[in-house]
């Protein structure tokens, strides 16, 4: 039995839980879904197409409480005799997974994109610095928790899902368990889609110059159905909030198409920008680091290229009105 911990937004499941159901399906042993709070009933029939044979539906306070979390795992894990506990590599999943690992004395192995079973043992190959190495490891023991690197595995339903029987367990949480918890979530009100979510992104680094700058690149978003998302330089700056924040310290993308506007290319920044499927670069400085990674590139002053490009993509969709009167 491998326990897969199933994060969602009441009641939908979280893409990079499918992510971590697709790669856990792969590993030999029946799966169980494990969902927390509100909706985890519903997210638990819905995570029945990507796998899981059973799930279980813990009935906790709304907010997150990393510690009842953990708890209530451990508990499960031990309890069904579970080789593994997987999670996706999102903050939620290691920092449970830590805590869980904490509790049963277990080991803990971020950000794997593989896993092969091999006796009492797992042979795994994880991404270290943010990708830019890989790392084969074995671990032993009767529990082994694992979380799988964001985008590393395309999310894939399972081809002969069937319906899933889900129990609901009520565990009796101490005060101590939910020493540290969630109280309140606000989300920002951006109008546009979530980075994580978006099939395009368009970014900008130092080069665009000012926040005032950034307005190029709402257009261009707008523009396309797409979203913004910045370097570090930027939100340090304070052109742009950390919530746009594309690489290894914010957030990991995986759009069909990433435009990056005035970026040089730090390592930490590709790591965020790893999974899109394509990237068109536009920069000034023709040795940027950045261009290495393009499948696309324009050398010149974003501020004249990305109107540019805008203007072209209104003309045309006003050619095609006009066509089709």
């Amino acid at each position: 039995m491998i326990l897969v911990l199933i994060e969602h937004d009441a009641g939908e499941v979280e893409s990079t839980s499918l992510q971590a159901l697709t790669f856990a399906r792969g590993l030999g042993e029946p799966l169980r879904g494990v969902a927390f709070g509100d909706g985890g009933v519903q997210a638990l029939e819905a995570a029945g197409g990507y796998g899981i044979e059973a799930g279980t539906h813990v009935r906790a306070e709304e907010s997150h409480a990393v510690g009842a979390w953990a708890h209530a795992l451990a508990d499960l894990a031990a309890s069904t005799s579970s080789a593994a506990v997987v999670a996706a590599g999102t903050d939620r999943g290691h920092e449970i997974l830590a805590h869980v690992g904490a509790r049963a004395s277990a080991p803990f192995v971020a950000n794997c994109i593989a896993a092969e079973r091999d006796g009492d043992a797992w042979n795994l190959a994880r991404q270290r610095w943010g990708g830019s190495l890989l790392e084969d490891a074995r671990v032993g023991g009767p529990l082994t928790l694992l979380t799988v690197a964001l985008h590393a595995v395309a999310a894939d339903a399972a081809p002969d899902a069937g319906a899933v029987g889900v129990d609901e367990i009520e565990p009796p949480f101490s005060e101590d368990d939910q020493r540290v918890r969630k109280t309140a979530f606000e989300a920002m009100d951006t109008g546009t889609v979530s980075l994580g979510d978006a099939r395009l992104v368009v970014g900008g680094g130092r080069g665009v110059g000012s926040a005032e700058g950034f307005g190029d690149l709402d257009a261009l978003a707008t523009t396309l159905g797409g979203t913004v998302g910045v370097s570090r330089a930027v939100t340090s700056a304070g052109w742009r909030p950390h919530a746009e924040q594309i690489g290894q310290t914010g957030e990991r993308i995986a759009p069909d198409l990433y435009i990056a506007c005035g970026i040089s290319g730090a390592s930490q920044h590709m790591v965020g920008c790893r999974g899109a499927k394509k990237l068109l670069v536009i920069n000034t400085d023709p040795d940027a680091p950045i261009l290495a990674r393009a499948d696309y590139a324009v050398v010149g002053d974003l501020h004249q290229v990305v109107p540019a490009i805008t203007a072209e993509l209104a003309r045309r969709r006003t050619d095609d009105r006009h066509h089709e009167r």
